[in-house]
């Protein structure tokens, strides 16, 4: 069909807010192995890698990267058992979700959580029903390869000309640029908007408005 056209969603910094539990989970674990926390600005530019990537591009020279890596997964699921825990969906998303539904896109997820990571978002947040086809980072290379966008295009049937990605960091949009389809900055989340730019995003938006008028120009170039 020449009218397909495929969304591919970040989740964290694009559809959740999850910057207290990262940056949380991230100090406790570096605290555990007696490293210095680090700081928000250095997090948030790791957010969208594989875990294992992410505490290895943090702490370089750390002799044990398995175990940095478990600790901070042992620190993430306590922060979701604590009182004072949030995680909440960005204002817009599930309505922009709801609205490319209804207007007949395909929906894929790309992103550097796990399968388990994701099934707790889908526990909190009423999401699961908008995908139809979730890649993470379980599944083989993580970003920026292209390797989970190439595997969403494929799972759905669609060609580069009619898919792209919204992100809220480098890694998404470099990904998207590596698979050669189009790519949408959203500079509410870990990435600023010159630096999604630098990175070679086609456009960047700063509101779901935004965004939604830009899906909607895409549909009608994509189905002309």
């Amino acid at each position: 069909m020449t009218d397909l056209k495929l969304a591919i969603w970040d989740m964290d910094g694009t559809i959740v807010d999850s910057r207290d539990v990262i940056q949380t989970a991230m100090c406790r674990a570096f605290g555990t192995c007696g490293l210095p926390e680090p700081d928000y600005e250095a997090t948030r530019k790791v957010v969208g890698l594989g875990l294992e990537e992410a505490v290895r591009t943090l702490a370089p020279d750390y002799h044990d990267i398995a175990g940095l890596t478990a600790a901070y997964r042992e620190a993430f699921v306590l922060r979701r058992t604590e009182e004072s825990f949030k995680e909440p969906l960005y204002d817009g998303a599930i309505e922009t979700l709801d609205r490319l539904a209804n207007d007949n896109w395909l929906i894929a997820m790309a992103t550097g959580k796990s399968h388990r990571g994701i099934r707790a978002i889908f526990e909190m947040h009423p999401l699961e029903q908008y995908f139809d086809t979730i890649w993470c980072a379980d599944d083989g290379p993580g970003k920026p390869h292209p390797f989970m966008v190439e595997q969403a295009m494929d799972a759905l049937g669609c060609e580069p000309h009619q898919s792209l990605i919204i992100g809220d960091a480098i890694h998404d949009i470099t990904m998207g640029r590596n698979a050669g389809i189009h790519t949408m900055g959203v500079s509410w989340g870990f990435g600023a908007a010159e630096e999604l730019e630098a990175a070679g995003a086609h456009e960047v938006h700063h509101d779901f408005s935004a965004l939604n008028g830009a899906l909607d120009r895409f549909a009608s170039k994509t189905i002309a």
